[in-house]
């Protein structure tokens, strides 16, 4: 398997050198650009994948549709295209960015850069990437928030996102 290269950036997201995907996990947290893709269907309702047990990062967990790091010399929208159709299979998607923000965890320091789109399938996804995926009704991510089946970057975001993205209020 050959070395991943990311693009170390600032916070205005202008690439400023380049690590190995090691060293930016290493706890060295060194701020790279990973993108996230947050699918509705015309319900409302928010597709959501299950992390593959093969994770090195929060394995088994619910998360957002897609997510996945930007290349050494990719663009966002390029990571973007690239990772939707490496985990589930699509193509034909209007994404719409709404926002950019630095999460840091123990292990990484990573600046979001969030897109959304609306999309009723089909999905096709990857069973390397992931173990399931499907639509969750707002009020379902609701009454499991905190209980420890999404990774915390998904009830992060998903929390920041709610109340413009989604219309819904906090209970």
């Amino acid at each position: 398997m050959k070395e991943e290269w990311f693009p170390l950036v600032n916070e205005a997201g202008e690439t400023i050198g380049k690590a190995t995907r090691k060293e930016c996990h290493s706890g060295n947290k060194l701020l790279h650009p990973v993108v996230h893709l947050h699918i509705l269907n015309e319900k409302g309702e928010l597709y959501l994948q299950k992390r593959s047990m093969r994770k090195d990062i929060q394995p088994g967990k619910w998360d957002t549709a897609v997510g996945g790091h930007v290349d050494y010399g990719e663009l966002i929208e390029e990571a973007l295209r690239r990772e939707a159709k490496e985990e589930l299979g699509i193509t034909n998607f209007t994404p719409t960015f709404i926002m950019r923000y630095v999460f840091e965890s123990a292990i990484e320091k990573e600046l979001v850069n969030t897109f959304k789109t609306t999309y009723d399938g089909p999905f096709h996804p990857d069973p390397e990437e992931l173990d399931d995926g499907k639509f969750w009704s707002l009020n379902e991510i609701e009454a499991n928030i905190g209980k420890g089946i999404f990774t915390p970057n998904f009830e992060s975001e998903y929390n920041k996102l709610k109340k413009d993205t989604y219309k819904i209020h906090s209970k």
